[in-house]
């Protein structure tokens, strides 16, 4: 007998999919990106809402403070879902040309 003759023949078989479906589910481009911000802020406030019979031990510039940290990371958000990857890329090649040519790459070469 052969060494490959044990050898398992077909695709491999992966845990925890199953044989009926097909692949991944492409999402779709057109969302509308403030009903995504408004449902995590309904999220938010849902959460809020829960904590709120339990007693909190947290000073208000602790509170004020939490609040302007999810307020500026809120802003972030919407700043980076404004733009796509292609506006991004377009932005940073930008920015590259601005630099002066001492960040450039030296040339090497064997003639010198």
């Amino acid at each position: 007998m052969s060494e490959y003759s044990l050898a398992q023949k077909g695709p491999l078989k992966l845990k925890g999919v199953g044989e009926l479906s097909v692949g991944k589910k492409k999402k779709k481009k057109n969302q509308d990106k403030n009903k995504i911000v408004q449902q995590i802020m309904t999220s938010k406030k849902n959460e809020e809402e829960k904590k709120k019979p339990a007693l909190d031990k947290r000073t208000p510039a602790q509170i004020a403070f939490e609040k302007m940290q999810e307020k500026r990371q809120m802003e972030r958000i919407l700043k980076k879902a404004t733009k796509t990857h292609k506006q991004r890329v377009e932005d940073f090649n930008r920015h590259l040309d601005t630099l002066t040519e001492h960040y450039d790459i030296p040339k090497v070469s064997w003639t010198k």
